[in-house]
């Protein structure tokens, strides 16, 4: 696969990002970027649209998710790559994961009312829960809607995050299975990032990938929008040793995040990355 630009970590309205599919295919068209993959959190329902959508000459589309999972060692991004979002496993590891999401939203809405009194008309509860995947962001543009934070961030950081509820997680095993019995690659989103400012090197990210490859995890998103070399050469040099893919991703979100469409942090294509080479040859695309 010919490659000079590629981005595979990215988000829509389908989860917490501002695009929509057609407006991230449009943005990923104007900015050059010839490989890509929409990875929307618990949810496939982009890649159904973008299937109907790309055209012949456009860049080359892989099937993309990221799901949250956490066990007794922590906090993981999961994503999944090249699966077939027809898929059996797939659709039910999503359905899984969007259920524990709604659920949380609407602990949250309860939460803030019990305890800052935040509190929105009955037809913007109505519209917020109709979403694909409602989240902080979303209740965050609410709460400056109607007065209650000036911002978003001052919503999400001042009360969002301060009205704590009970979370429900898949599992890294159940993830990772899920992704493989559809086809696709599983990879470990972010690596060295954890929960909140958490920041895992050494011989912590060590046992972590160690852990995951038990698993079965396939891959390490070694290139990211915020690493710089002291997090992405140790992920290079465990991703030669357990023999694992290497991906590369900017986890855009539109205006949701000042990070830029194509942003993949200290990638450099002008060299060989194995585990990025046996990535692209290996990963199923949709066009």
């Amino acid at each position: 696969m010919d490659i000079c630009k590629l981005d595979l970590h990215m988000h829509t309205t389908v989860s917490d990002g501002t695009d929509t599919p057609k407006e991230i295919l449009a943005r990923v068209r104007e900015a050059g970027i010839r490989c890509f993959s929409v990875t929307d959190h618990d949810a496939i329902k982009s890649a159904m649209i973008l299937r109907e959508d790309l055209k012949k000459d456009d860049p080359t589309c892989i099937t993309g998710v990221e799901f949250s999972c956490r066990d007794d060692y922590g906090k993981y991004h999961i994503l999944g790559y090249g699966y077939d979002p027809c898929g059996e496993s797939i659709t039910q590891l999503m359905e899984k994961g969007h259920a524990f999401r709604m659920r949380k939203v609407k602990a949250r809405l309860a939460k803030l009312k019990e305890i800052f009194n935040v509190t929105f008309p009955e037809e913007e509860l109505k519209t917020l829960l109709s979403r694909d995947n409602p989240g902080k962001p979303h209740v965050g543009n609410l709460m400056v809607k109607y007065g209650y934070a000036r911002t978003k961030d001052e919503a999400i950081h001042e009360y969002i995050n301060k009205a704590k509820v009970k979370s429900e997680h898949l599992t890294p095993e159940e993830t990772i299975e899920g992704i493989l019995l559809s086809g696709g690659i599983p990879v470990l989103a972010h690596p060295c990032f954890g929960d909140g400012n958490q920041l895992i090197l050494g011989e912590e990210l060590k046992e972590r990938i160690d852990r995951l490859v038990k698993m079965k995890l396939a891959g390490v998103e070694a290139f990211y929008s915020g690493f710089t070399e002291e997090h992405t050469l140790p992920l290079l040099e465990l991703a030669d040793q357990y023999d694992l893919y290497v991906t590369a991703g900017s986890d855009y979100h539109g205006t949701n995040k000042t990070v830029k469409l194509g942003d993949v942090g200290i990638l450099d294509l002008s060299r060989e990355i194995p585990g990025l080479a046996a990535f692209l040859k290996d990963v199923n695309t949709i066009n």
